[in-house]
């Protein structure tokens, strides 16, 4: 199976092995993720405003050449998920929109929010399925008390997203139990680390991040793991008593699945 893929800016740099242990992964499982050809940076952040469309065109263009390949378009970074999905419903529900962004791009046919836009923890779930994983695992997690870190750009919208429950989801505590470890579930799994905060509103944003790593350490959690790379730095600058390990879920994946090794050269 072969998705169109949408890595994004800080995969190509400083989330280099949130990307590589998918990829390395995604082939031990028989899917592909084919990149975009001539993706750009999403922005980061979701453009609020009501006649905003210069920052939603360089998402459309990615979910546009996932069209024309007809392919399920896959995202890794949760930011980039997030804009990606939100523009995409902007796309086929908002006239407005729709049609300003098709006169811009001035597309072979337009874009109507065709593409199917998946996270690649629900080709895990959906496409794969955690029981074909279970039994893909040869070095399981036995042991391992991991808590997961959803943050808030997964998970809302809810109706948006499409992701999982915001308000209890469990797609990475059923990814732990398929890999064999333990997952331990905490208070503040699913609240937001400030990571938009982290440069104006330092004392807040560290204070957020205090509180989920107090959380996670006091519920028995021996480490985390995020599909974010925002929120994996700034939980990582956490000046908390609880100094958890946070990882990629990817890096997690590929040790249960055998290939870290040979993708990390350890």
């Amino acid at each position: 199976m072969k998705y169109s893929y949408y890595p994004g800016c800080t995969v190509k740099n400083q989330a280099k092995e949130l990307d590589l242990y998918a990829r390395a992964c995604g082939e031990k499982l028989g899917f592909e993720l084919e990149e975009l050809s001539q993706w750009q940076c999403c922005g980061g952040v979701y453009p609020l405003g009501s006649d905003e469309i210069a920052t939603k065109l360089s998402s459309v263009r990615a979910l546009a050449e996932a069209k024309e390949k007809k392919q399920d378009l896959v995202t890794l970074c949760s930011a980039c998920h997030h804009v990606l999905k939100r523009v995409n419903d902007d796309m086929r529900c908002v006239e407005d929109i729709r049609v300003r962004a098709n006169n811009y791009l001035q597309p072979e046919s337009p874009y109507q929010g065709e593409t199917t836009v998946i996270h690649y923890l629900e080709v895990l779930r959906d496409r794969v399925g955690f029981d074909v994983l279970k039994e893909k695992v040869t070095h399981p997690l036995n042991g391992r008390k991991i808590g997961a870190y959803y943050g808030c750009l997964l998970l809302r919208p809810g109706k948006i997203m499409g992701f999982d429950d915001p308000e209890n989801p469990v797609i990475l505590e059923d990814l732990i139990r398929a890999l064999g470890g333990e997952p331990v579930v905490y208070p503040y799994r699913n609240e937001c680390c400030g990571g938009y905060l982290s440069l104006k509103e330092k004392e807040l944003s560290k204070s957020m991040t205090d509180r989920i790593m107090d959380s996670a350490e006091g519920f028995g959690a021996q480490m985390l793991i995020t599909a974010c790379p925002l929120c994996l730095y700034n939980l990582n600058q956490s000046t908390s008593g609880a100094k958890l390990p946070v990882r990629y879920f990817t890096e997690l994946l590929a040790e249960a699945l055998g290939v870290k090794e040979e993708v990390s050269g350890e």
